[in-house]
């Protein structure tokens, strides 16, 4: 009996070292496997960094653009503001001239008449 119960206790001493293979080559695996996860998690992260960087250089560029454009626009609206206002005084100007011309002619015509 007692070189049964020892055979049956080499049994299982080899099927749990077996046992203990199999969980550790598991083990083995499983780590790697969450090492390669990491690996591909931390690439896909700096793509979309890499992404968001690209995106916020290609709206700041837009914007920079845009802002210059408004500049330009805001410039050429103050130079046409200008103008109109030259134009106005001008026109003033003009229709003074004119009043005095037309009084003058107004005077010569008279005295012209008499």
């Amino acid at each position: 009996q007692l070189h049964l119960t020892m055979s049956e206790k080499k049994e299982l001493t080899k099927s749990l070292e077996m046992v203990q293979k199999e969980l550790q080559e598991k083990e083995s695996e499983m780590k790697r496997e969450i090492s390669e996860y990491k690996d591909r998690l931390l690439q896909a992260e700096k793509d979309h960094q890499d992404a968001l960087t690209e995106a916020n250089r290609k709206n700041e560029i837009e914007i920079e653009a845009c802002q210059d454009k408004l500049n330009s626009l805001e410039h050429f609206i103050s130079s046409q503001k200008m103008e109109i206002e030259h134009l106005k005084s001008n026109k003033e100007e003009l229709n003074n001239s004119l009043k005095e011309a037309n009084q003058t002619l107004g005077e010569l015509l008279k005295t012209k008449v008499r």
